[in-house]
């Protein structure tokens, strides 16, 4: 009997800090049959000491949920793991010198793969042409993805292998881009892809993900790769993986063993990439982006999804793809009933450029905002790239994460990885001290929205949370005194007050700490251990 499908052992933790609404001074807790069976005192814990197999000894450490990252590409994110990453290059000369070493060391790879590039962060904001491209990988084929994938750079070698591509030189975007990934990714071998999804699964863990959701489709990955991280999971200890299959044929997703026909169904692209959709031209481009589906397009697929039983999800991140999605699903509420739509949770991926009325009318109809705080960390503020598309004044609109809570809209927290780093304690960070203040969150907030808020957008209202009858999906955690956020600051001052009644959490102003996962459990069974363990 393998690891995996063993029956997990029954496990007694104790003298730590366990964070549970069940009892905010918890500090034991008792794992039975992969699900939480008890939380307490340590004096109580005394009883249950004989009838365990295992005894956890917490030695003062946090004892969480394990946390959900709900938009995860998992073959991309192992992929620039193990291979090219180019989020830290200063500088456009600094990017093809990595490019050049990377050939060197990569002699026998039928593609070179590389990922995270910003031109919009380098003196000169531009990309690399293709002529330097060529010189640096040895005339091989090359394909190195922006930082927020929706645009590319590729070597004529790799050109040559879809002729119908027009020869650009610059940054693909669209269905020119899909076709150069298609060709990319088509080159990695099926053992490759396997080690780069369980090298992603294995960062996840040893960070305290217990549950990721995939976001694939036929433009992302692959039928195979989609079918191939399911089985991986299936068969091998790590963090359970929701899988979404983003296409219109909703029969496929169902084939696939999707969740939904959901994920990255690409209303439009990004604002990186100039081909996020808007109303207004962007204010350095002479254009509003690119729309990939209407307002009857989403309709007719959120009436196809919630006849079939199956979630429905947009990617959708500037303000005219909100409205059409918006405009979509309501007019798939009138046809089928508003209950019916706000049962099946569909979903919004990202969901950033949005008004006082397009957040009410996430709220009336249901909608889950699957949306990710990092990008406001590495994007946001008076000089960062939203204020260079969209000048300050639309800038400072996006990511309203306090609006949408005020409003009783559902949030999930993801990273849209390798977008931006898998990083649950800086993501809860990110949303609490979000570069505009009016749209910060409380630190409980977001930690909600990174763990139940995850399962909730898969339909589980019944975990993500450490209390009886829950799952046994959490992590612990090496970190520096807990505290209590009071309830109605938005600058982030601190209280240790301990008759609050409510569970503490690490402090995560700037400039501190954040904690170190000792060990991430997934149903009971131990996925992770970290330093120290």
């Amino acid at each position: 009997m393998s690891e995996s499908t063993a029956p997990p052992k029954t496990v007694l933790l104790r003298r730590g800090e366990v964070h549970s609404p069940a009892d905010p001074f918890a500090t034991a807790m008792v794992v039975e049959r992969g699900q939480v069976a008890w939380v307490g005192s340590e004096g109580a814990a005394d009883a249950f000491a004989d009838g365990v197999d295992e005894l956890v000894d917490l030695d003062g450490a946090l004892v969480t949920p394990a946390f959900t990252d709900a938009h995860v590409h998992t073959t991309a994110t192992g992929l620039a793991l193990t291979g090219l990453d180019l989020s830290r290059a200063p500088s456009l000369e600094a990017a093809l010198a990595l490019v050049r070493d990377f050939a060197a060391a990569r002699p026998d790879d039928r593609v070179l793969l590389g990922h995270g590039w910003d031109a919009a962060r380098w003196p000169g904001g531009r990309p690399p042409t293709r002529a330097e491209l060529d010189a640096a990988a040895g005339h091989r084929p090359l394909y190195l993805s922006r930082i927020d994938v929706h645009s590319a750079v590729v070597s004529t070698a790799l050109l040559d292998l879809v002729p119908d591509v027009a020869r650009v030189d610059g940054p693909l975007t669209a269905d020119a881009h899909h076709a150069v990934r298609a060709a990319a990714f088509a080159a990695v071998t099926p053992r490759q892809r396997t080690e780069a999804q369980r090298a992603a699964l294995a960062h996840a863990a040893s960070l305290g993900i217990g549950t990721v959701h995939e976001c694939a489709g036929p433009e992302i990955s692959s039928e195979d790769d989609f079918t191939g991280l399911l089985r991986l999971a299936r068969e091998e200890p790590g963090p359970r993986v929701v899988g979404y299959w983003a296409e219109q044929d909703v029969a496929k997703a169902r084939e696939l063993g999707a969740a939904g026909a959901a994920g990255d169904l690409f209303v439009d692209g990004a604002l990186g990439s100039h081909t996020a959709c808007l109303h207004q031209p962007y204010a350095d481009a002479g254009h509003t982006g690119i729309a990939y589906l209407d307002a009857d397009a989403v309709a007719a697929h959120v009436v196809a999804c919630t006849e079939s039983g199956l979630q429905a999800g947009f990617h959708a991140i500037g303000d005219a793809a909100v409205d059409a999605v918006v405009e979509g699903v309501r007019a798939a509420a009138e046809k089928v009933g508003l209950s019916r739509v706000r049962a099946a949770r569909h979903r919004v991926e990202h969901a950033e450029m949005l008004t006082p009325e397009s957040v009410a009318a996430f709220a009336e109809l249901g909608l889950t905002a699957s949306v990710q705080p990092a990008f406001d960390a590495l994007w946001g503020g008076e000089e960062g790239m939203y204020a260079q598309r969209l000048g300050a004044e639309r800038a400072r609109g996006l990511n309203p994460f306090a609006a949408l809570l005020r409003a009783g809209v559902p949030l999930a927290f993801g990273s849209d990885s390798p977008v931006t780093p898998l990083d649950p304690w800086g993501t809860v960070r990110a949303a609490a001290f979000h570069r505009t203040p009016e749209h910060r969150v409380s630190v409980r907030a977001a930690f909600t929205a990174h763990t139940r808020g995850g399962w909730r957008a898969v339909g589980r209202d019944d975990a993500g949370v450490l209390v009886p009858g829950a799952p046994a999906d959490y992590a612990v955690w090496r970190t520096g005194e807990l505290v209590v956020q009071a309830p109605d600051d938005r600058v982030a001052r601190w209280s240790t007050d301990p008759r609050s009644g409510t569970p503490g959490l690490p402090d995560l102003t700037p400039g501190h700490d954040l904690p170190v996962c000792l060990r991430t459990v997934v149903g009971g069974r131990t996925v992770s251990v970290g330093p120290g363990e």
